[in-house]
């Protein structure tokens, strides 16, 4: 028995890519596993405290912006893809495409921008004030930016497109033999056929929107809406209470894995539809201009509201003396994001292309569930990353005496945090071309006397660099927007570009950050050009 499950280990051992993965994997699970292991330090009188305090206005908090942000983008989300997916009109090319652009810019930024505009010194009050000769404040009603309010309003403008995106597709792939159906028995083809059938597509695109509204740390902090990611930040550097914290956080987790949940089971149900739509322009109504003009002002709204008006303040505020004094310091900042931002995604390339690549040609059953757990990251607020990741170094630090060196605070921290949130990027991309590579490609070269590592250098990989290029795209454009995990764990003295952006927008300043907020959204343009080319309409449709 004893020599037996000793050759297992050796041959366990022997395999070097299983052995390499499963640390991968247990390296990337740290941070989260830091976070339990960090909330079995519990103070009731903290929590007695917290309860007779906070922590309800965290949940009610986070629960009211859930609740808003959903419907609002489902409103929206649903009846632009419908727009899109059934009706020809001028300029609907246009805006098939312009219905993504809102995200190419972080909440927060545009949280900046709508402050910068709508508060009581801004453009438009000013202008009223003008206009009708108010005096103060007190003359006049105008809502406050800075509220809940304010934060659904500029949530939902910017995550929308996830909605958009996934419902255009699903009602695209919706077999027209359906809707005539229902045209033939008088029923809606819309509430009776696209919605029912969309309904796992829209369920998936709400939990990506509700996972990047518990995410999002800037605008809430901004606007000062005190959610459950913006009460870890306060126990944490607030009360410097680490294990509060990560208490907290396990609390924010229950909230993720439901809807982690969710949004396996929505695409579970994605196998029952079908994958083409046949005869696609008898199905599409072709508009005149004047029929059009409602449908035109309505898709106006979201592209309006979540991409156009921001990138017009950010020009604007570009324009002051103030903004085009600090280019050059500007061109730093830049070259330190690019830095961090390409580093990260190449190590980001490297350990994804391992992970997929095992899971492919020597992965068990367990694998694939060990290699998409390690992901997972990618759900939790970066506050939640960035607070494992010091837990983590610190443990590391007292278990090896490392008493001379720091390792919180430093950019080996900053890019693990950044790895172990962005991998699942990296993975589900390179992934999903390597699952398109024919398996007897890798067998026939092995056949011809090549080793396992050479046939993927000069085989595999040629294959699936579209993919690794993605994956890097991706992963960079995700680690450059950043916001709380770089402000938390960067080094003293380190700026990047959405840093930057922070500290000048906190300070009331936002007008010297503008070309910089405005270089991160021509950043988050880029994977918009990719979504768009991969996701052309003409991919999914049989004419």
């Amino acid at each position: 028995m004893y020599k037996l499950s000793k050759l297992h280990f050796a041959n366990f051992l022997n395999n070097k890519w299983i052995f390499l993965s499963l640390l991968i994997i247990f390296i990337l699970l740290c941070p989260i596993l830091s976070i339990v292991l960090s909330s079995l330090n519990f103070d009731l009188s903290l929590w007695k405290h917290l309860i007779s305090t906070k922590l309800g206005l965290y949940i009610l908090n986070t629960l009211i912006l859930l609740f808003g942000v959903g419907v609002t983008s489902i409103f929206f989300g649903i009846s632009t893809a419908w727009i899109i997916a059934r009706y020809n009109f001028p300029f609907s090319k246009i805006f098939e495409w312009a219905l993504i652009l809102p995200l190419a810019i972080p909440a927060y930024i545009v949280a900046y921008c709508y402050t910068d505009f709508l508060d009581y010194s801004g453009f438009l009050q000013t202008y009223l004030r003008t206009i009708f000769e108010f005096n103060s404040s007190h003359d006049y009603f105008f809502p406050e930016i800075r509220s809940m309010g304010g934060a659904i309003f500029v949530m939902s403008f910017v995550l929308y497109p996830y909605i958009y995106l996934l419902s255009k597709l699903s009602f695209l792939s919706t077999p027209i033999s359906l809707y005539e159906l229902a045209t033939i028995h008088g029923k809606s083809k819309f509430f009776q056929v696209a919605l029912p059938m969309s309904r796992p597509a829209i369920v998936a695109g709400l939990s990506l929107v509700l996972m990047e509204t518990i995410s999002d740390f800037g605008t809430v902090e901004f606007f000062a809406v005190e959610t459950l990611t913006l009460g870890i930040f306060n126990l944490w550097l607030g009360m410097n209470n680490l294990a509060a914290a990560s208490q907290v956080a396990l609390v924010a987790f229950t909230f993720i894995i439901v809807l982690l949940g969710v949004e396996l089971i929505a695409r579970k149900r994605q196998r029952f539809h079908d994958t083409e739509i046949k005869n696609v322009k008898s199905f599409k109504l072709n508009l005149n201009l004047f029929q059009s003009i409602p449908i035109i002002l309505f898709c106006l709204i979201p592209v309006f509201f979540g991409f156009l008006l921001p990138v017009l303040i950010l020009v604007e505020q570009g324009s002051s003396e103030s903004s085009s004094s600090n280019l050059f310091i500007l061109i730093d900042i830049s070259k330190n994001t690019l830095l961090i931002a390409g580093i990260s995604s190449v190590i980001i390339i490297l350990l994804s292309t391992i992970l997929s690549l095992t899971v492919k040609y020597k992965g068990k059953k367990i694998l694939p569930l060990l290699a998409t757990a390690a992901g997972s990251g990618y759900a939790f607020p970066g506050v939640i990353l960035a607070l494992g990741t010091t837990y983590f170094f610190g443990f590391v630090q007292n278990i090896f005496y490392l008493t001379e060196i720091t390792l919180i605070g430093t950019f080996i921290a900053l890019i693990f945090a950044y790895i172990s949130r962005f991998n699942a990027i990296g993975y589900g991309a390179i992934n999903s071309g390597v699952l398109r590579t024919p398996e007897n490609l890798l067998e026939a070269s092995i056949t011809l006397g090549y080793s396992f590592e050479k046939s993927i250098l000069k085989i595999i990989l040629p294959i699936i660099k579209p993919s690794i290029l993605i994956a890097g795209i991706l992963s960079f454009v995700d680690i450059a927007k950043e916001l709380p995990i770089t402000l938390l764990l960067r080094p003293f003295n380190f700026e990047t570009l959405s840093t930057y952006v922070y500290q000048y927008a906190k300070d009331e300043m936002f007008e010297d950050s503008a070309y910089a907020a405005l270089i991160i959204v021509l950043v988050g343009l880029i994977p918009i050009f990719i979504l768009n080319k991969i996701l052309k309409p003409e991919k999914f449709l049989t004419k």
